[in-house]
């Protein structure tokens, strides 16, 4: 079962330049949250996805509200996947097209599920993205098609687009988070936060592609992890993107 958050949450990337060469791991060490500058007033937060109760919850008769079940990031420490077997990942993914793609990111995650061990980004020539989850030398995408167009979503920023993001069960209380996007020139650095907790993982960035993994563990009792918040900074460290306070949003495809 892959639990997918009730709305993708993005900001579309206006012209990206592709980089050379492939991103293969990331430390996954948390890094320091910076103060933004500014905040929209009003802004809707962003859907979360809901987090079941914990054991031992409110009554009616108290009137008390359940708890959500305490999460904890366990890893989010990546580790490479060689040449060729992002090559044959993105051959099973994407079949005869794959050749046109030149892969920027390719990373194992922290913890594997049944189906999912890691993630391939890749961009063609024409700026288009794609993304393949990967088990073992294998690859497929939870999109059809699965290359992303690059404006066909947008929000407020113009900064940050997402591709898919969604969270899989490895284990009793055990999830992998997963998700892939791309910037603009204005970002310098892209990170990801998780629920409530403000610690700040730094993603996995290369060719104007960000990825991210994560192991989280929530519990025995509970359903449902912390929902990902992408937080973008540019060169002078200021935030200029944060998932979780600013509007987003608008899908201009029926």
């Amino acid at each position: 079962m892959r639990i997918r958050p009730i709305m993708i949450i993005t900001a579309t990337a206006a012209a990206i330049a592709t980089a050379g060469g492939m991103a293969t791991a990331a430390t996954g060490t948390p890094t320091a949250t910076p103060t933004a500058q500014s905040k929209p007033a009003a802004a809707p937060a962003a859907p979360a996805v809901p987090a079941a109760p914990a054991s031992g919850g409110g009554s009616a008769a108290t009137g008390a509200t359940a708890t959500p079940a305490a999460s904890t990031v366990t890893s989010t420490t990546t580790t490479p996947i060689d040449a060729g077997t992002v090559a044959g990942i993105l051959a099973s993914c994407l079949g005869s097209e794959a050749s046109q793609y030149q892969a920027v990111i390719g990373v194992r995650a922290p913890v594997a599920s049944s189906d999912i061990d890691g993630v391939v980004i890749a961009v063609d020539s024409a700026g288009q993205y794609v993304q393949c989850e990967s088990k073992g030398d294998k690859g497929t995408s939870m999109s059809s098609p699965a290359t992303f167009i690059n404006d066909r979503l947008w929000g407020t920023g113009h900064l940050v687009e997402f591709f898919d993001s969604f969270s899989t069960p490895t284990g009793a209380g055990q999830f992998l988070s997963l998700g892939a996007g791309h910037y603009t020139a204005d970002v310098a650095k892209v990170t990801i936060s998780y629920g409530d907790d403000s610690t700040e993982y730094p993603a996995v960035m290369a060719g104007g592609a960000f990825a991210y993994t994560a192991a989280v563990s929530t519990g025995a009792d509970a359903n449902f992890p912390p929902a990902p918040y992408v937080h973008a900074y540019n060169a002078d460290g200021k935030e200029i993107y944060n998932q979780k306070t600013q509007p987003t949003v608008k899908n201009t495809h029926p």
